[in-house]
């Protein structure tokens, strides 16, 4: 015997909707905001540089600044830390605080952000073919001697 006839999508109460659901690309038409003062590690700035220029970019709104300017200040100190207990105390400091804003790949994961990668792969796949010849360096190798040829029966 059948059950109950199912509730309509709309009246169901988990629909599995992902709220932050997002593909990112690459816009190059973000300008990075100035890091404020001048006293700037050059790995902070390239770092800086490079979240600017990320997927993620297009996802950071205006008050997203503060909470990046706070984490520019970590990663400046873990390069300019004198001890390795000091990097290793921000190390940890910069992975929670990165996690905020999708800057690793389990945390955009978590975010359910995926990169746009497609022109990359299409790229990365012609390269493969164009470069990989057309038989393995194994193959054209003469296979040792099998060991059995020597066995005899009476």
């Amino acid at each position: 015997m059948p059950g109950p006839a199912p509730k309509h999508s709309s009246a169901r109460a988990r629909r599995n909707k992902v709220t932050t659901h997002a593909v990112l690309k690459a816009d190059a038409a973000i300008v990075a905001p100035e890091l404020p003062g001048d006293n700037w590690h050059p790995m902070t700035v390239v770092w800086w540089r490079d979240i600017w220029a990320s997927p993620m970019a297009p996802e950071f709104d205006d008050s997203d600044r503060h909470g990046l300017y706070v984490l520019a200040a970590l990663v400046n100190d873990f390069w300019t830390a004198e001890t390795a207990k000091d990097r290793k105390d921000l190390a940890a400091e910069l992975r929670q605080q990165g996690a905020r804003f999708g800057l690793s790949p389990i945390d955009r994961r978590r975010l359910q952000w995926e990169v746009e990668k497609v022109e990359q792969a299409q790229a990365q796949a012609t390269r493969r073919k164009t470069t990989a010849p057309a038989t393995s360096s194994r193959s054209r190798k003469k296979p040792p001697p099998d060991p059995r040829d020597i066995l005899r029966s009476v």
